[in-house]
């Protein structure tokens, strides 16, 4: 029975999906894992500072004189690395090393170094570079790293990273020296032109030069003034005319001509001791050319002629002129030449500075005379200043009260002649005004009597109608004046005040002979 259920159990419909089920998710899973190993293993990750040098496991054999694989189908390590990135290389036929990128810091330059190709020739010490510049033999590369990153593969190359630019300050001069290249075509010079092996003559100007040491050498030369004392650790002096010694102490300031300089520097930078040339100068130059000089010009005088100001001078100024004759074609430059003090044997000295200081004395005494001489001649000059100011000072306020008094004269007269138009105009002013008031007063009066003459005219007519009455009519006036302004009359009595004014109106006034009304009253009678 548990055969044929197996039996049936095998041949189940359901059973079978489930195995093919099974073997697919473990299909899957193993091209997962694979993936995951292959992802895994085969991945290069290479940082941003970072790079990758690559080894080929398989491939062709490389020849005895190869350090690394010439292309990518040899064996041994490759000359391309692979930088910042991600990628994917078989294990099996490779290796990789992922290594940190070369950091040249700011202020500071990179050398090269091939460590492949072939050998230099004998003689030679840099790396020959093709076409494409890369080089094609071991040795110095000429070019050098500016600060940066760089992706370097070490098995190709050795990188020095300490290196610093040549800066030359102001003052300075910058001597080239190249260390390689064809030798000159000249050889009996001390200068070699520009590319050739040797000093340059094309010099360098104040500034900061990246240069590879192994290749160029920059020296520094000072072109600015120096001075040396003539007398410092050493004897300076010279034989008299009359065989007594004469030592001095002076200071000369030269200094190298900037257009000599790589002249001078090969001329007299014998040890190599690089940029300090000036003891060199010293030595060589401004000391044997100072000792000549002086003994040659100072055994031409005496010996107590240098205690006189006079030959000291003089002696100065052939000392300064024969120092910068013999040292100028030499190319130092001689700016100044100060002799400090000459002193002369002490056998004579005491005499002769006694005879000199009574000499200076007596030209001192002298000088002291023509000085009050002049100061004598200075004061009246100056009395003769002073009375002339003063005399230019009252003339000066004569001047002035003169000049016042004129303008006060003047002020005074425009002052009346305004005054006497303004008395004219107001004058003539006066006569208009006058004559105005004439006309008026004639005109106000005809008026006037134009005014009485139209009233009397006008009374006269009143006057008529009444019969020529004018008692009348003043009668008719004045009732009309008073009806007007009395409204009712309030009396007491017959007696009262007021009614005797009116009692005399009733009285008949007396008729003018032969008017209009006595006619009419003698008929009412």
């Amino acid at each position: 029975m548990a055969k044929n259920t197996f039996l049936q159990d095998d041949n189940n419909p359901t059973s079978t999906a489930g195995r093919t089920t099974g073997l697919i998710v473990a299909g899957g899973f193993g091209v997962m894992l694979a993936a995951w190993m292959t992802y895994t293993m085969f991945r290069i990750d290479v940082g941003s500072d970072e790079f990758a040098v690559l080894t080929r496991k398989t491939g062709l054999d490389l020849k005895n004189a190869d350090e690394v694989a010439p292309d990518a189908d040899h064996k041994g390590i490759q000359r391309d690395v692979l930088t910042t990135g991600r990628y994917f290389y078989n294990p099996y036929e490779w290796s990789w090393d992922v290594k940190r990128q070369i950091d040249i810091k700011p202020g500071k330059i990179g050398v090269l170094i091939s460590l492949t190709g072939d050998d230099l020739p004998y003689g030679e010490f840099l790396a020959t570079i093709s076409k494409d510049g890369k080089p094609t033999t071991k040795g110095i590369v000429p070019d050098i790293l500016n600060p940066g990153r760089y992706p370097i593969n070490p098995y190709l190359f050795k990188i020095e990273e300490d290196h610093e630019p040549v800066t030359i300050p102001a003052g300075f001069k910058g001597i080239v020296t190249n260390l390689a290249g064809p030798f000159s075509k000249k050889p009996n010079e001390l200068l070699v032109e520009k590319g050739e092996r040797g000093v340059q003559r094309e010099m360098l100007e104040p500034g900061t030069y990246p240069v590879n040491p192994y290749v160029t050498r920059i020296s520094k030369v000072d072109c600015r003034s120096q001075r040396f004392n003539l007398a410092e650790k050493k004897m300076m002096g010279f034989p008299s005319k009359d065989g007594f010694w004469v030592s001095l102490d002076g200071r000369i300031e030269f200094r190298i001509h900037p257009e000599k300089a790589a002249e001078v520097f090969v001329t007299y930078n014998e040890d190599d001791n690089g940029d300090e040339i000036a003891e060199e100068i010293i030595r060589k130059v401004i000391l044997p050319n100072a000792r000549s000089t002086c003994r040659m010009e100072g055994s031409n005088n005496l010996g107590r002629e240098f205690i006189e100001g006079d030959t000291r001078m003089v002696f100065e100024k052939k000392f300064e002129a024969a120092m910068r004759k013999s040292c100028d074609s030499l190319g130092v430059e001689i700016v100044q030449v100060v002799i400090t003090s000459i002193t002369p044997p002490a056998q004579i000295a005491a005499p002769i500075k006694l005879r000199e200081t009574s000499r200076l004395d007596e030209k001192k005494f002298k000088q002291q005379i023509q000085q009050q001489e002049q100061e004598k001649k200075l004061a009246e000059q100056n009395e003769l200043v002073r009375q002339r100011k003063a005399l230019a000072g009252v003339e000066k306020e004569i001047v002035r009260v003169t000049t016042e008094a004129e303008q006060a004269q003047q002020v005074a007269l425009t002052k009346a002649e305004q005054e006497l138009a303004v008395a004219k105009l107001k004058l003539e002013a006066a006569k208009d005004e006058a004559a105005a008031i004439v006309a008026t007063g004639e005109g106000a009066a005809e008026v006037i009597k134009q005014q009485n003459a139209a009233e009397a005219a006008g009374w006269k007519a009143s006057v008529k109608a009444f019969s020529g009455n004018g008692a009348q009519y003043a009668q008719f006036v004045l009732y009309q004046k008073l009806s007007t302004a009395y409204r009712k009359i309030m009396v007491n009595t017959a007696d009262s005040p007021i009614m005797k004014i009116f009692d005399s109106f009733n009285q008949p006034a007396k008729d003018s002979v032969g008017s209009p009304g006595s006619e009419a009253r003698s008929q009412n009678e």
